[in-house]
């Protein structure tokens, strides 16, 4: 998929649309996680991701290819730059509240098999000596790495 513009001015104009609107995406999925509400980020993650190939397309092939855009108005040219800084602001905002997400669910995966361990009878078995050892016996958990 890529955008279908009849000259520079036009490509710029759909350019800032696309980088907006990707921009609005994704800052609604860090208020998502900032509010820990990753199910809330999940039901935009389909159009996110259209869009976001989207970009990372029509982005590589500007900068492979200038003259895509290079007789667009200046004017329309700086609200391209200033809406792509906006997307790479959101873009770190996104990547601190997932980071942040993250180290929460790791920790309360560590907690639970830390309970589970805890709760866990001890196996008595017999030592190299004969004599009797009190031990945990070995346990695995498996984690849903879709989490």
């Amino acid at each position: 998929m890529a955008i279908a513009a009849n000259d520079a001015a036009d490509r710029v104009e759909q350019l800032i649309i696309l980088t907006e609107r990707l921009t609005e995406l994704i800052a609604s999925q860090a208020q998502a996680f900032e509010e820990r509400r990753p199910q809330d980020a999940a039901g935009l993650l389909d159009e996110t991701s259209r869009l976001a190939n989207l970009y990372r397309h029509e982005s590589a092939r500007v900068r492979a290819d200038t003259r895509l855009v290079q007789s667009a108005p200046v004017a329309a040219r700086a609200r391209l730059v200033r809406a792509t800084e906006a997307f790479d602001a959101v873009l770190a905002r996104q990547g601190r509240a997932i980071e942040a997400a993250r180290t929460v669910t790791e920790g309360l995966v560590k907690c639970i098999a830390d309970e589970v361990t805890a709760q866990r009878n001890k196996a008595v078995v017999y030592g190299a000596t004969g004599a009797q050892n009190v031990g945990a016996t070995a346990t695995a958990i498996t984690l849903n790495k879709r989490a």
